[in-house]
């Protein structure tokens, strides 16, 4: 699987809020004008954020959409903390200051025709700007979506009408929005939501793959976001398949630009095992080359 060489430029910017909805369990979707980051934001960057100018630590957050026509990015978090609480109090009109976008993304082109994407929690956004990238560029894919949550999911979600013969017949409920796209999309919750699959979203991913035949599974590549014990899931299912598979790793960081190397992980390379930068050398890998997920 081929991988961006080169970093994009990054950008401060003074962004505008331009709306902020809030959803259960204190998840936000916030809309912010920002034009130079919309205009370069590739799916897997993420931006860096003031939460307030009386808190130092910036936060970083995934890129769920981009569109450069608007000049907006929009951004789905939950409160977890002092930033992200602060966060949650900005009014319409407000000025957040941000860095962006930030880390290399995940594969832009050469897609395989059945890309699976996996997602977990705050790994959902990333996910859905890979989807909308892929529909937007790519013509005659047939790209699945899934999402797994532990609480209500923050945004509308339907009974599909776009039928996927290898999945559970109970398990219908999709993304809205994804539907409205025409991309398949299946939740999964161990909290019965409706029309959910009752389990993790690995474990359907691996019903849906188990099903298909050789020729089919040919066809699949997999880009994956969410907690680290999902990735290293959805690195074993790749491995049992034989997959290729990208993923955007979750790390805490502190300057997210390359400086402090506070988010490093082991990944093997050429030259033997490294330490790499999630800010920057990532958040997205190769799951063959995460070390961590090997074992």
């Amino acid at each position: 699987m081929t991988h961006p060489k080169t970093r994009n430029t990054l950008y401060v910017e003074q962004a505008e809020l331009i709306s902020q909805d809030a959803y259960e369990n204190e998840q936000y979707h916030m809309i912010l004008k920002a034009p130079e980051t919309s205009a370069h934001a590739r799916p897997g960057h993420f931006v860096h954020m003031q939460c307030d100018e009386s808190i130092f630590m910036r936060r970083p957050m995934s890129i769920m959409r981009s569109p450069a026509k608007n000049k907006t990015i929009e951004i789905l978090y939950k409160v977890h903390g002092e930033g992200t609480d602060a966060l949650s109090s900005k009014k319409i009109g407000d000025k957040i200051d941000l860095i962006g976008p930030i880390g290399r993304p995940f594969k832009m082109k050469d897609y395989k025709k059945r890309p699976l994407l996996i997602g977990g929690g705050v790994g959902i956004p990333p996910m859905i700007f890979l989807a909308e990238h892929i529909k937007n560029t790519t013509k005659n894919l047939n790209p699945l979506v899934l999402m797994g949550s532990e609480i209500p999911f923050p945004f509308k979600n339907q009974p599909s009408k776009i039928i996927i013969n290898e999945m559970p017949t109970d398990v219908t409920a999709s993304m809205t929005l994804l539907e409205d796209w025409k991309i398949a999309s299946r939740l999964t919750s161990l909290k019965n939501y409706a029309g959910c699959f009752g389990g993790y979203v690995t474990e359907l991913a691996d019903i849906w793959l188990e099903k298909l035949d050789p020729d089919q599974r040919e066809e699949i590549e997999i880009f994956s976001c969410g907690p680290t014990q999902m990735l290293k899931a959805v690195s074993k299912l790749a491995k049992k398949y034989n997959l290729s598979c990208q993923v955007s790793l979750e790390e805490y960081m502190a300057c997210a630009v390359g400086g402090c190397a506070g988010c490093t992980v082991l990944i093997k390379t050429e030259n033997g095992n490294k330490m790499k930068r999630v800010c920057v050398d990532g958040p997205v890998f190769e799951a063959e080359t995460v070390v961590q997920f090997q074992n």
